[in-house]
């Protein structure tokens, strides 16, 4: 929230930036074709067309999600220019109308302003689930090793049933074999581990996202009971406003709200048919706790340094 509690001065950092550091921007900003260009149009088309084709289907959702972000943070830039237009186009008016679109387009601005930060915690979603394509990328080659091995086992007893070779070829695949199940479970219990940890990240960065969004639309709207609407008829007198000092506190206000919520007073929460397991934000919280420190960015499976699993 501007610490000025006006667009029409410079931004201050917010005691919640200070003392929380936003997460790292998005991978998708400041690209050098820009946003929704050149860029957005080939990863759409050939998103899916390319690389292993175990991965081939979670590569397209990791590029598709890119271009949801770079749509978001488009979005993002235009509601900004638009608090600021609002702000503008209030200074010119009378004085009740100047005070509450200035305070409405600081509103606003912060809108946009945690539009930013979903999109920098979506992002961590994003990766996380590009972290298993690119596991499921490293175990295409093991399964095609044992497909070529069966193929050429298949072609010798065909032309040669006697040689030497249908043995050695034979011995080979059963140590495929055992590496291809070393490879499947490995990606298993990633495929559900990094999974449950990415969708954690996307689902808190929406209950996040959207409380606030409340939060602030109902401190706009106690912005606009300030504004005398009534009719005057010509040649009357509108009262003088002094509702400055009252926006100026709601503006406090709506800063400080946002400053104190926490994941856990969410307001919102699911009402399950089933009571075999109670939801609690608690549960969540402790999952994510296990995935957070790892690197989004998993090591490659080598088929070389895996040993079978009893």
């Amino acid at each position: 929230m501007h610490k000025t509690y006006s667009l029409r001065e410079s931004r201050k950092p917010t005691a919640q930036e200070i003392q929380s550091p936003p997460p790292p921007a998005a991978s998708t900003k400041s690209k050098f074709f820009g946003k929704g260009g050149l860029a957005y149009s080939l990863r759409k088309t050939t998103a899916g067309n390319v690389g292993p084709e175990l991965s081939r289907k979670l590569s397209k959702l990791v590029k598709i999600e890119k271009n949801v972000m770079r749509s978001m943070e488009v979005a993002s830039v235009e509601k900004k220019d638009a608090a600021k237009t609002l702000s503008l186009w209030g200074l010119e008016n009378d004085d009740d109308v100047s005070d509450i679109t200035d305070k409405l387009g600081v509103i606003i601005f912060e809108m946009a302003e945690l539009d930013d930060q979903f999109v920098d915690r979506y992002d961590q979603y994003r990766l996380t689930m590009k972290s298993i394509r690119d596991i499921e990328g490293s175990v295409q080659p093991v399964r095609d090793r044992k497909d070529k091995i069966t193929d050429k086992i298949a072609y010798m007893k065909y032309k040669d049933p006697h040689s030497q070779k249908i043995e050695i070829l034979e011995q080979e695949l059963v140590r495929c074999e055992a590496e291809t199940l070393v490879a499947e479970a490995q990606l298993s219990n990633i495929t559900r581990s990094k999974m449950k940890a990415a969708f954690n990240y996307q689902f808190d960065a929406m209950i996040e996202h959207s409380e606030k969004i409340a939060l602030l639309a109902g401190y706009g709207k106690a912005l606009l009971e300030l504004l005398d609407d009534g009719p005057v008829t010509p040649g009357e007198t509108r009262p003088t406003y002094d509702g400055y000092e009252a926006s100026k506190q709601i503006i406090v206000d709506a800063e400080g709200a946002l400053n104190e919520w926490t994941l856990d007073n969410a307001q919102v929460r699911p009402s399950l048919s089933f009571k075999e397991q109670e939801y609690t934000v608690e549960e969540v919280e402790d999952e994510e706790d296990e995935y957070e420190n790892e690197p989004l960015n998993e090591t490659v499976i080598n088929p070389e340094d895996m040993t079978p699993v009893s």
